[in-house]
């Protein structure tokens, strides 16, 4: 499969329901899975070859997304703050209550993200 379709699902009593409205497809079932299969059928008969991600939408699932995003923003925060003070990245783990290897993750992206902003100018 060469394309792959973002689709959102709602769950209507107990079924999900997806609809892909750049190809008028409709596609549901009892699980995300069956849903998705579903809607993949529902493009090919519609002459579309694609893979389906579905996301499935509640207004629970919605807060707990927003959750973790205000989460993972004020752990990148209390990592970024740490490590300007040089503490160890072992201590930097066991005060923001996660891994180690997070901790090296979280920096590393910040670095990679902060040359991306700042390019370095040749000055040959």
């Amino acid at each position: 499969m060469s394309e792959t379709i973002e689709c959102r699902a709602s769950r209507r009593g107990r079924t999900w329901v997806v609809f892909v409205a750049e190809h008028g497809v409709y596609g549901h079932g009892r699980t995300l899975k069956a849903a998705r299969e579903n809607t993949e059928q529902g493009l090919a008969l519609a002459g579309v070859t694609a893979e389906v991600t579905i996301t499935p939408v509640t207004p629970e699932l919605e807060k707990l997304r927003s959750a973790e995003d205000t989460y993972m923003a004020t752990l990148n925060e209390a990592v970024a703050a740490l490590a300007l003070r040089r503490a160890p990245l072992s201590d930097i783990a066991l005060a923001t209550r996660t891994s180690t290897r997070r901790v090296k993750l979280l920096l590393t992206e910040r670095l990679t993200s902060s040359s991306d902003l700042n390019p370095v100018e040749d000055s040959h």
